[in-house]
């Protein structure tokens, strides 16, 4: 497999690219000039020197901390934990203007073809209730795609999270559907967004 073909089969494995999209990624680096792909090639280097998770949120971020801006910022309602799915929904809702409390990313949905939850943080979302909650946390808000896997993972995390929200008296609540179902949280309006934190139940 030669250059062209071999970075084809990598955009290949991106979400939503098909064969045809990946060629056309790679036609349009051929018409750039050296040093727009040397500048592409040294911003994804720089991914792994200097992008890690959010200790507290898991989203992925560049901050010289630990903990993300997000999470760092005291003027966010610590009353209120959006847990969603990945960093592209985190940042539709923090586009959105409607949403002021804090994220947990999950890290994907459940898959319907295993019903199991590998590779997701579950667990360190568990663990880090009672600290939330001593800290002032009200309620939970799952706030996953308007979808089969997204259902899925709601109704699974309930479960879950059943017995801590009862020791610490916290509401566990859903989007409501200002999200058509089908719909991605990531190509929601900041309107829509908007109507299903409001219809939340």
């Amino acid at each position: 497999m030669d250059s062209i073909e071999k970075l084809s089969a990598i955009f290949e494995r991106f979400p939503g690219i098909g064969p045809r999209q990946a060629g056309r990624f790679v036609q349009f680096l051929l018409r750039s000039s050296q040093k727009s792909r040397a500048e592409l090639a040294r911003a994804i280097e720089s991914l792994n020197a200097s992008v890690h998770q959010c200790t507290e949120c898991m989203k992925h971020h560049s901050g010289k901390h630990e903990a993300c801006s997000i999470c760092e910022n005291p003027e966010r309602d610590r009353a209120l934990l959006a847990v969603v799915a990945s960093d592209t929904d985190l940042l539709a809702m923090e586009r959105s203007g409607t949403y002021h409390g804090g994220y947990f990313v999950l890290g994907g949905t459940i898959s319907l073809a295993s019903e199991k939850m590998n590779g997701l943080h579950l667990r360190e979302l568990i663990a880090s209730i009672p600290k939330r909650a001593k800290n002032g946390l009200k309620e939970i808000i799952l706030a996953f795609p308007a979808n089969p896997e997204g259902d899925a993972t709601s109704i699974r995390l309930k479960e879950e999270l059943v017995a801590l929200a009862k020791e610490h008296s916290l509401a566990v609540t859903s989007l409501g559907r200002g999200l058509s179902t089908g719909s991605e949280i990531e190509y929601a309006d900041p309107d829509t967004i908007k109507s299903a934190l409001d219809s939340r139940k």
